[in-house]
């Protein structure tokens, strides 16, 4: 058929597969033969496929941009919690990126902060403990030594009193003897 440029073109579609010999292509059956679809000298519709495509893409971008795009794009701001009405021009994914990172490392700090607090606080009491066992043993300690040093004290002294007691008797007993000795040496100076 001849198309209003006068070029001649034929335009088949299909959405069967159709086994040519070996190979299964995309085509029409008739019974004087097989049209295939993909074919350029069987057909015209790759050709035209190409043409609607090139003539079309642009508004294809657009309409993918506007549409699908921008539903996306919202339904993930949505997701992450921030609306975009419109009113203050489109809201940027990097700039909603940047905020949200902002925000979290925010809250991590805060959380930093007050485990920082806790952990210095647990180090105070167990600070606090620690001098507190220090002290009560710095005071047994105190207190053993002073007992020990009076039970020393007393017993230097018992031993000074047991030396001197010692002494005594030392000095008893030389006293008998010498006085024993003089007795038997004037008990034989008598005889």
């Amino acid at each position: 058929s001849t198309g209003s440029s006068g070029i001649n073109a034929e335009y088949g579609g299909s959405r069967e597969d159709v086994k040519v010999g070996e190979a299964v292509v995309r085509g029409r059956e008739y019974p004087w033969g097989v049209v295939e679809i993909e074919n350029e000298q069987h057909c015209d519709f790759v050709k035209l496929r190409e043409m609607l495509i090139r003539t079309n893409m642009e508004d294809l971008r657009e309409v993918t941009h506007k549409r699908h795009y921008e539903l996306y794009r919202r339904g993930k701001l949505k997701q992450m919690g921030i609306t975009d009405d419109g009113s203050h021009g489109p809201v940027s994914l990097q700039e909603t990126y940047e905020q949200k990172r902002a925000e979290h490392l925010k809250e991590l700090k805060t959380i930093e902060n007050e485990m920082r607090s806790s952990y210095l606080q647990k180090v105070s009491r167990k600070d606090a403990e620690v001098k507190k066992k220090l002290n009560e043993m710095q005071v047994k300690y105190d207190g053993l030594r002073k007992a020990a040093n009076e039970e020393r004290d007393k017993l230097e002294e018992e031993k000074k009193k047991v030396n001197e007691e010692l002494a005594e008797v030392k000095k008893t007993i030389a006293e008998v003897q010498r006085l024993s000795a003089e007795q038997a040496n004037g008990k034989k100076g008598r005889k």
